[in-house]
């Protein structure tokens, strides 16, 4: 491996699933300005993630329902003045 072009300075970080309120404690180098008491009683920086491996429709096989009425709306409304 080449040096000096891995991040430095992984720490513990909690990332949590806003989707489905999941947590999960591993290494990382983001930052965050939120932090959260974990289980073990530390306290650890916080990342909120939209998405994980715990709702994501592939690892779950479960396909989630996704209001797009106002996406659809707005591209026919778009794309109707050119045609």
């Amino acid at each position: 491996m080449k040096k000096g072009i891995h991040p430095q300075g992984y720490r513990l970080v909690v990332f949590k699933d806003t989707s489905n309120e999941t947590t999960f404690l591993t290494r990382s180098t983001a930052n965050s300005k939120e932090t959260i008491m974990w289980e073990d009683g530390n306290e650890y920086p916080v990342i909120k993630v939209e998405i994980s491996n715990t709702s994501h429709p592939f690892y779950t096989g479960k396909s989630m329902f996704i209001d797009t009425a106002g996406r659809i709306e707005k591209f026919k409304q778009r794309y109707a003045k050119k045609a």
